[in-house]
């Protein structure tokens, strides 16, 4: 599937690491670096503006290893780009970890995996069908 992209950061277009990789890393838009306090949270620019086909959405994803090795993650994760946004893609970043974090241009901050979703209508009811789970909720399989 192709996908239409205006690239406004400077930097390469995102791409797919390897080839079974669902996620394609996205880069910071920045002239210069930028540091993120343990705490803080950031909108970042990335440059970037897509138009995804109808029935597509692009999620924003964070990276696994700044997330495990500097604790920066996406705070709203996964952001959402619905296929009529034209906007620019910005990623929210939060520093969990207890140090400053450097943002440097181009540092790849999070990933785009495109997925395609179904609309659906609404049935109200007055009662759902049962099944063996029933309402069972968080941790009711577990015994810890």
């Amino acid at each position: 599937m192709k996908v239409k992209i205006v690239n406004k950061s400077g930097f390469d277009l995102p791409a797919y690491e390897s080839i079974e990789a669902a996620g394609m890393d996205v880069r910071a838009a920045l002239k210069e670096p930028v540091t993120l306090g343990a705490g803080e949270r950031m909108l970042v620019p990335t440059g970037l503006f897509i138009q995804l086909p109808s029935g597509y959405e692009c999620q924003v994803r964070p990276r696994s290893g700044l997330a495990l090795k500097k604790g920066i993650t996406v705070l709203n994760t996964p952001g959402t780009i619905d296929a009529d946004y034209r906007g620019e893609i910005g990623v929210i970043l939060i520093n969990l970890s207890k140090e400053p974090f450097v943002i440097n241009p181009g540092e790849r901050v999070a990933q785009l995996v495109v997925k395609q979703y179904a609309r659906i209508e609404w049935d109200a009811v007055e009662r759902l069908d049962d099944t063996q789970r029933g309402a069972g909720g968080f941790g009711h399989t577990g015994t810890n």
